[in-house]
């Protein structure tokens, strides 16, 4: 059974927050809060959000900086967006949620889950970054002083933002045949919109520099008490599986779901083997 996705907006501080929301859910189980990947937007949750609706409430919001939400010109950090995460949730009342993060937004739902872990039921990461120095250099040149800036400025073009679309494609799929119109038209679109390469860039930078990510949070994994699930793609050339093995060795209740042939992106490259591995990993959640 699938449900309906609706597109609403919220203010968050000062910010103008859009987010996707499916589903009713029961009174008794906590609402899922899904959080997309650096240069990315909740686009990236509508393959799975009619799904996970038939059983729960279920929220995605754009980033700030990305999809159609504000972009202040602040310094896109992971402390900036957990802050964010906290906000969102009380702007919509939320006490208690299932956090589920993509790459930047399982770093994000991870960093909240270590700070306010009564607020989080359960936590999903997915393809997670601040898990390990290891990164596609493709990502990492981008810190270089300079190099950022002329991506930036090609990719604002008609062409530049083709081409970043398509690179970007193969970077985060593991096959080309299974990446969604809809998701390169989404890629072109916020290429070209104010604000939103420059926030990508300040994100990256602030994670990442030439010899990979700096900051990661392995060693605080023990720390967890609620149930955490480890989503990875085995053909993840972003981030290596590697590191989802290593994560769930220090979860006190950590369960690993590898779906097999995908990418860094699973819930749009494969989004009923996603489904189906999270519903397995919620059904067995004691909230």
């Amino acid at each position: 059974m699938k449900t309906t996705v609706e597109k609403r907006q919220i203010n968050v501080g000062d910010l103008n927050i859009c987010y996707l929301t499916a589903g009713n859910g029961n009174d008794d189980d906590p609402p899922l809060v899904l959080l997309h990947g650096d240069g990315e937007s909740a686009l990236d949750w509508s393959w799975v959000l009619p799904i996970l609706g038939a059983t729960h409430r279920v929220y995605a919001p754009d980033f700030p900086g990305a999809g159609d939400s504000s972009k202040p010109d602040v310094v896109y950090s992971p402390e900036f967006y957990t802050q964010f995460a906290g906000d969102f949730l009380n702007a919509l009342g939320l006490r208690r949620a299932v956090l589920v993060g993509n790459s930047l937004g399982g770093q994000v739902a991870l960093r909240f889950a270590l700070s306010y872990p009564e607020a989080v039921a359960a936590l999903v990461l997915v393809s997670s970054s601040g898990l390990g120095q290891l990164v596609n250099p493709f990502l990492s040149q981008l810190t270089l002083l300079w190099y950022g800036e002329a991506a930036i400025a090609w990719s604002k073009t008609p062409l530049g933002a083709k081409q970043r679309a398509w690179s970007r494609a193969v970077l985060l799929f593991a096959h080309l045949n299974r990446v969604p119109a809809v998701w390169l038209a989404e890629q072109e679109r916020m290429a070209k919109m104010p604000g939103f390469l420059e926030a990508t860039l300040s994100s990256l930078r602030t994670q990442l520099n030439v010899l990979g990510q700096y900051k990661i949070l392995l060693d605080s994994l023990p720390q967890l008490q609620m149930p955490t699930l480890v989503i990875w793609g085995t053909r993840d050339r972003v981030l290596p599986k590697e590191q989802a093995e290593n994560a769930v060795k220090r979860l006190q209740k950590g369960q690993l779901a590898l779906i097999p042939g995908s990418g860094h992106l699973p819930q749009v490259e494969h989004p009923e083997l996603f489904a189906t591995a999270l519903a397995e990993f919620l059904s067995k959640v004691a909230y």
